[in-house]
């Protein structure tokens, strides 16, 4: 099974091998750089400003854990310990003892400051309760944490040397171009000061790691251990931080994503300063724009981000942005894909005024937002009620529904400011159930516009049938309380006969 090591996220890959047509010529790039006949150089100059970081950290493990020897995972031998083990440690009717045990970890990090500032990866030194910093010498520096960013993976430490440090420059990530040469330095499986070499094989990569995700992609191999270590342009110059691999195995392939400097470095920069990230903050909520909702809004193209969601007393708030607008640029950045955003407003100044381009009603309209600061705690999660059984209601694109009563609303637990119509059933071949419509969901909006009943559901349909639309918009809050945007078809909803 393929997996992205950084936090044992599980994923999957198809792979294609396209052949160049016939008569194809690869253009010839001379940028009168030469081919490296060593790296040897590069690396001697660099391997002492990069660290091996070792945590430690007490847990809790059961008798059976804390003897069972280390082996690699799915290894026939692994079985046999662990029922000998079971066999001769558990005793009959006794519960399970909790031991504390010491677990240690190992990874990379590089020195920015030659008064001992270090960048790692937050995950190589989560949850530790002693960080040692082992410079290239053999030398132990005991860290502290100077801040953390949990969403870009990031962590600044801070050693106490007697003498300045050996250090490196930060590079220019963006200049940083597919097919150039590249060199990472790191602690892969502890063994310490390691060089290898590669190219940039991709940028912009996106791998669900995160709301910011932005990826150099490697084939420098990147391996356990290698996590907070950084990868180096030909000048001897950071351009990115290496924080995940692809693998089926837990070993290299080629395939090692580093975050761009570009990125990193105004991040720490802010811890260094405040101990914490600051970011730019809008107030909202967005999603995907579907080729679907881009037809059921008259879009062109499906661009941009479409807002489900607006905070009250927020930047977005107070600006005048609306639910059911699609933002199609922020500033001077066009906004193409909605995972664009999030990144180019957490990157703007605080307290800055930001002309924002978004699509209303069948027309492009400029606002004006005063950004703020996010607040870094991680909002809370709001449970899932289960959906009471709903009888009866009419039938529309492949749902029953039925006005929202004041026991529905009861049984729901939904609060008195939610408007709309409930859904009591969804076809299990109808669009709606694929796009993920359930009972007990609400309907707020047809349309963008707001629905308390079903004939004035049924009305939006018919008008957007009247339109040429192949879909209608609506508006859904489901039972956590969440509200999403859904396209769906008219295709399959026959027409009404006189």
């Amino acid at each position: 099974m393929t997996r992205f090591l950084r936090f044992g996220t599980l994923t999957a890959l198809a792979a294609v091998l396209a052949l160049p047509p016939a008569g194809f010529a690869a253009p010839v790039l001379n940028r009168g750089e030469p081919v490296p006949e060593s790296f040897a150089d590069l690396a001697q100059g660099l391997l002492p400003a990069v660290v091996n970081i070792a945590t430690t950290q007490e847990i809790k493990a059961t008798p059976l854990e804390r003897e069972m020897p280390q082996l690699p995972p799915g290894s026939p031998l692994e079985d046999m310990f662990r029922e000998f083990f079971e066999r001769n440690m558990q005793q009959p009717g006794q519960p399970e003892q909790l031991i504390p045990r010491k677990a240690n970890s190992l990874g990379s990090g590089f020195i920015i400051d030659p008064s001992g500032f270090i960048v790692t990866n937050n995950h190589v030194i989560s949850d530790a309760d002693e960080i040692k910093v082992i410079l290239n010498d053999k030398t132990e520096l005991a860290a502290t944490v100077v801040g953390r960013d949990t969403k870009m993976d990031l962590a600044l430490l801070k050693v106490n040397a007697k003498q300045p440090l050996p250090y490196v420059q930060w590079g220019n990530s963006d200049t940083a171009r597919v097919g150039d040469w590249v060199i990472a330095i790191g602690n892969p499986f502890g063994l310490g000061g390691t060089v290898t070499q590669g190219i940039v094989s991709a940028r912009a990569r996106n791998i669900n790691a995160g709301p910011y995700d932005d990826f150099i992609q490697t084939d420098a191999a990147i391996n356990r251990g290698n996590s907070g270590g950084p990868m180096f342009n030909m000048a001897g110059q950071v351009i990115g931080v290496n924080t995940a691999i692809f693998s089926p195995s837990g070993g290299s392939i080629g395939i090692g994503f580093s975050i761009p400097s570009n990125l990193v470095r105004p991040l720490i920069e802010q811890l260094k300063t405040y101990g914490k990230p600051r970011r730019g903050w809008l107030g909202v909520r967005i999603q995907t724009v579907s080729p679907e909702i881009a037809d059921s809004l008259g879009l062109k193209a499906a661009k941009g981000a479409l807002v489900a969601g607006v905070e009250p007393n927020t930047p977005a708030a107070k600006a005048g942005i609306k639910n059911g607008d699609v933002i199609l640029s922020f500033g001077d950045r066009p906004i193409g894909e909605m995972r664009e955003l999030p990144r180019v407003v957490a990157e703007t100044e605080i307290g800055k005024s930001v002309p924002v381009v978004v699509w209303r009603e069948g027309r492009e309209k400029t606002l004006r937002v005063d950004i703020a600061e996010m607040n870094n705690e991680e909002p809370a999660t709001r449970a899932d009620r289960t959906a009471p059984d709903f009888e009866g209601g009419t039938e529309m694109l492949g749902l029953k529904l039925s006005d929202l009563t004041p026991a529905a609303r009861q049984q729901l637990g939904l609060p008195a400011d939610v408007i709309g119509v409930l859904v009591n059933a969804v076809s299990t071949t109808s669009d709606a159930a694929e796009k993920g419509i359930r009972p007990g969901d609400v309907i707020v909006e047809a349309n963008q516009q707001p629905v308390t009943t079903v004939k004035a559901v049924q009305a939006q349909v018919e008008a957007a049938r009247k339109q040429g639309k192949r879909s209608v918009l609506l508006l859904l809050q489901n039972k956590g309380g969440e509200r999403t945007y859904l396209a769906i078809s008219l295709v399959a909803e026959p027409e009404k006969k006189p």
